[in-house]
């Protein structure tokens, strides 16, 4: 709610405007002579209302609704500069209700918007709400929604592969982690903690992402989903450093915990990167096996999961001369949808098996 530290006819016409009364019902509903509102309204900021008036005032605007401080606040932002050293008097502490309400409902169209990688649209709808208002203006909720909305942010320019650099996921993982912390929110600050591990196996530095899965793989303060992501995750850091039997080992434990706690999709993922395991210590069918598994029960509804599931597929086709040609075929699909969707880090994953394949002869048909 605007409050007015100290009123002159400026803030004082922007209450009439909000109001919408004329100026003679105006000074009626004041209990002030119509001459008194007509100089107000002329000097506007040159002058300033006697100290009853200044307390009728204050009592007229906090009787108002919130559309008449809707309104006011408007009217005063539109009113243009004042005077040649006077200082706009009106503070607005932190959001209405209402644009927390409408804050809340974008945020949840963003998570909508990015499983189905329409980043522009989810941009669009982060940047109405992240540079508007400053941390030191907003309540715990209000922080609470600002970190939300920096944690989707990280997952935009995750999805897009801005891992790392000043407009990265990185930045936005920890600048969210910063805020959850102050808010004492162990679990989002573990989630947190979670994000800022896949983008540093992302970036490269797979020992490092690995030790933090381990970490997080047994932190109380994760969900068992979590915990079991994390461990799924280590296999995936160990198979990129070609340790494949850990890896397995460890993807198959994931495997059994996604099983118990009954969620097929991350079972499903689990398999597809188990074939990959798989295919990186020489076993192809094997791993052929594994993708069926994975590609039978995952689901693909979203361009990201059918480029992540074609990828793997096509990286065991394209490790066997007898498949080669399958494979690039299966390869050039899912590096048509990734760059369709702008899938950055898919598309240089795609170009690396590529590379990788070359000069591996075709085996004659």
């Amino acid at each position: 709610m605007a409050t007015v530290h100290q009123w002159t006819g400026l803030e004082a016409r922007a209450l009439r405007h909000a109001l919408r009364l004329s100026v003679r019902r105006f000074a009626e509903d004041l209990g002030v002579a119509i001459n008194t509102v007509s100089k107000w309204e002329k000097l506007l900021a040159e002058t300033k209302p006697n100290g009853d008036s200044q307390a009728i005032l204050d009592t007229a605007l906090a009787r108002a609704d919130a559309t008449v401080h809707l309104r006011f606040e408007t009217f005063l932002s539109q009113a243009g500069p004042t005077s040649p050293g006077s200082v706009r008097r009106v503070v607005v502490p932190r959001p209405r209700g209402w644009e927390y309400e409408e804050w809340a409902d974008d945020l949840d169209r963003v998570i909508i918007a990015l499983s189905s990688q329409r980043f522009s649209f989810a941009e669009e709808l982060l940047r109405r709400w992240t540079p508007k208002f400053k941390p030191s203006d907003l309540d715990d909720r209000g922080l609470y929604l600002l970190a939300r909305s920096t944690a989707l942010l990280g997952d935009l320019r995750r999805d897009q592969g801005q891992v790392l650099g000043p407009l990265s996921a990185q930045r936005s993982y920890a600048g969210a982690r910063s805020i959850f912390d102050q808010l004492v929110i162990p679990r989002r600050v573990a989630q947190l903690d979670l994000s800022l591990a896949v983008v540093t196996e992302m970036g490269g530095n797979l020992d490092a992402a690995a030790r933090r899965y381990e970490d997080l793989a047994v932190d109380d303060r994760l969900t068992g989903r979590d915990r079991a992501r994390a461990r799924l995750w280590v296999g995936t850091a160990l198979n990129k450093g070609g340790e494949y039997d850990y890896a397995a080992r460890t993807m198959r434990a994931a495997i059994q915990d996604f099983e118990r706690l009954a969620e097929p999709d991350d079972w499903a993922v689990a398999h597809q990167k188990l074939a990959l395991a798989s295919r990186g210590a020489g076993d192809l069918d094997g791993a052929l096996r594994l993708i069926d598994v994975a590609r039978s029960a995952g689901v693909a509804d979203s361009p990201m999961q059918r480029v992540r599931l074609d990828t793997a597929y096509g990286h065991i086709l394209v490790s066997d001369p007898s498949t080669l040609e399958d494979g690039l075929r299966t390869l050039d699909g899912a590096q048509s949808v990734a760059a369709e969707f702008g899938l950055a880090h898919q598309l240089r994953s795609i170009e690396g098996i590529r590379a990788s394949s070359q000069g591996m002869p075709a085996r004659a048909r």
